[in-house]
């Protein structure tokens, strides 16, 4: 019976995203606007996917739950998710969705397939369901901020390079935004939006900042800065550049001879409990058989 309730729960979540899934289908109209979009962004995290099934027909479930008990998402939600490179609304009911869903997929698990030590098995498999897009939430941040830091230097060459040529610098940041869209995906889409803002109405200094506090890295702050005061009080930008992307490999230089550094002591552990007990084994061991078998004898 109980096995019975567990098949009946599965089938009609299943039958719940299904249903959700399939009366979004979409209109002629909003087909071609769709295929217009695309046209716009035609590489990148803002692709269009076409078919039946995307992303935000897929969050419409949870954004149908969220709404039946109220309120919008947590804004400390909304703010994590745009520094792992997620703006869409629906990234979050997505995320909500998931942080929900989970668990219930791994107490079902539990319930259909473990027979011993129930209750603790039930309990550690929610809980670590329940954590475990917070963990890859917290990755995605970090090698996002990781990806942007390394990839900071290169666009300054390109930046400098591009202005000694004669763009300007707006020009100049959707060029090098385009031009590293392959390489450097995530600051290419930061590059980008800056243009975007600058388009809608905002200001070339309001937009900068607001890639800062999207971004949130040290060396970018610096970066947004240095532009800042070169755009109030006109000094010339590209032996600001030059000088900033040089201090900026230097950091990355000794940032990797002090990670080089610390792999001596990193190497301590490992020795002592694998590599020295086989060679202990190895090169000890036959030599003691030996003199148990001398001794042996002897006696």
């Amino acid at each position: 019976m109980n096995v019975f309730i567990v098949i009946l729960g599965v089938v009609l979540l299943v039958g719940f995203f299904l249903v959700f899934l399939l009366l979004g289908r979409p209109s002629p109209e909003s087909t071609l606007l769709a295929e217009v979009t695309n046209q716009v962004y035609q590489s990148g995290s803002e692709n269009i996917r076409k078919g039946w099934l995307n992303t935000e027909r897929l969050a419409k479930p949870f954004g149908w739950l969220r709404g039946l008990f109220g309120g919008a998402p947590a804004p400390q939600l909304v703010r994590r998710l745009l520094l792992a490179g997620y703006r869409k609304p629906f990234h979050a009911d997505i995320f909500a969705g998931t942080k929900l869903l989970l668990p219930v997929i791994a107490g079902l698990a539990v319930a259909l397939w473990v027979r011993e030590n129930v209750i603790f098995s039930f309990i550690l498999a929610v809980v670590l369901a329940f954590l475990l897009p917070e963990f890859w939430l917290n990755y995605a941040i970090k090698k996002r901020r990781e990806h942007i830091k390394r990839s900071l230097p290169d666009a300054l060459d390109l930046l400098a390079i591009c202005m000694e040529a004669g763009l300007g610098l707006d020009q100049a940041i959707v060029r090098i935004g385009q031009e590293l869209r392959l390489s450097h995906p995530e600051l290419s889409e930061e590059l980008l939006q800056i243009n975007l803002e600058q388009r809608a109405g905002n200001p070339r200094i309001g937009a900068w900042r607001n890639m800062a506090d999207r971004v949130d890295v040290e060396s970018v702050r610096s970066f947004v800065n240095m532009l800042v005061q070169t755009e109030r009080f006109g000094t010339p930008i590209s032996k600001s550049l030059g000088a900033f992307s040089d201090a900026l490999r230097t950091q990355r230089r000794q940032r990797a001879e002090e990670l080089a550094a610390k792999t001596t002591i990193k190497l301590v552990i490992p020795l002592v409990l694998f590599i020295f007990p086989s060679i202990f084994i190895v090169t000890v061991v036959p030599a003691v058989i030996t003199l148990m078998k001398s001794f042996g004898t002897v006696i």
